[in-house]
């Protein structure tokens, strides 16, 4: 079976397992005070304008996400997201688990625009029963979207000013980070630095064998940042490990090659089904490609490939994502497209 269900179903890239196989006989203080989380922190601060950000790896998404609201916001405030975010719809209500409301908002593409935040923020600043409801503080988007689909640079200078104008915190989910930088027309990480108060550079999904960085660009979010790391669970005692991880990505530009590969299979996956007339759920440029398949074209594929089920259409056809990512070859590709074009 070819596997494109996902884009963490395999280790690692061999130039992070080589780099872990040959610092394994180092020995390194621990929880993340080490050589090379100080040298994984530069590498990813020679890629933004902003000496100052504060950088923290982590294992896991989910941790992060939640660490990050928690050390954001006051116990009444809450966060904003799309009906699609991960932190809604995809994290068992880790957020709401530490106390904070989610107020979402509808988004058929995964985006939230500038227009949306700003009525949820002005309904609240204009409200005269305030006490009695939760402040949103904190605006949750993912780069690119669970849906693919991404944000331009316009689009993300408009939620920014927009956050600024009634004091919001943004927070940018970067699990995919590399796969949506490497679309992007016009975003670069500098971008997210300078518009961002905390954004996260995912390990897990594009290349590392596990592992996120988080952000921190905001100067009012770093004080005791690392208490909340430790107080939820999260340092690592053998911190040093994910900071060898994002060395190996980031030193030679890996990440973002690696990244650009798996964009350019996807891209051709999704040539392949627009040729044969089979529509898209959404314009993804990205590795995430959501297409409409019918259950007959469905079981053809699922003879040969592993793929994710998203939701049913209606009761003849249902959505579904196919996934490239760092590991996928060339080969599973071309395999794929000339089976697209015998449905």
């Amino acid at each position: 079976m070819i596997r494109l269900n996902n884009d963490y179903s395999q280790g690692a890239h061999p130039a992070v397992l080589k780099a872990l196989t040959e610092t394994n006989g180092e020995s390194h203080s621990g929880y993340g005070i080490d050589d090379w989380c100080e040298k994984a922190a530069q590498e990813i601060k020679s890629h933004l304008d902003c000496p100052d950000a504060a950088v923290h790896f982590l294992v896991g998404g989910t941790q992060a996400n939640f660490i990050a609201i928690a050390a954001a916001l006051r116990p009444y405030q809450s966060a904003v997201c799309a009906d699609s975010g991960h932190i809604h719809a995809h994290e068992t209500g880790a957020v709401e688990h530490i106390g904070h409301k989610i107020t979402t908002l509808p988004s058929p593409d995964g985006k939230l625009t500038a227009a949306q935040v700003a009525a949820i923020a002005e309904n609240y600043w204009t409200s005269p029963i305030r006490e009695h409801i939760t402040q949103p503080r904190l605006v949750y988007i993912s780069f690119p979207t669970e849906y693919g689909s991404l944000y331009s640079l316009q689009e993300l200078t408009d939620l920014h000013m927009v956050c600024e104008k009634y004091g919001m915190y943004l927070y940018i989910d970067g699990a995919r980070m590399g796969y949506g930088l490497a679309a992007s027309r016009d975003v670069t990480l500098r971008d997210l630095a300078g518009l961002a108060d905390m954004f996260t550079i995912g390990g897990t999904k594009c290349g590392a064998l596990f592992g996120e960085a988080l952000v921190i660009t905001n100067p009012a979010l770093t004080p005791d940042f690392r208490s909340y790391i430790k107080q939820n669970g999260a340092m690592l005692a053998k911190g040093w490990l994910l900071g060898v991880q994002f060395c190996a990505l980031f030193e030679n530009g890996l990440y973002f090659d690696i990244c650009r590969k798996a964009v350019a299979q996807a891209l051709q996956i999704r040539a392949a089904f627009a040729a044969h007339g089979i529509p898209a759920y959404v314009d993804s440029p990205t590795n995430q490609q959501f297409v409409i398949l019918s259950h007959k074209q469905i079981e053809a594929l699922e003879e040969k490939y592993v793929f994710e089920p998203d939701h049913n259409v209606n009761s003849t056809h249902m959505c579904v994502r196919f996934c490239t990512s760092w590991y996928t070859s060339d080969e599973d590709v071309h395999a794929l497209v000339e089976d697209i074009e015998k449905l």
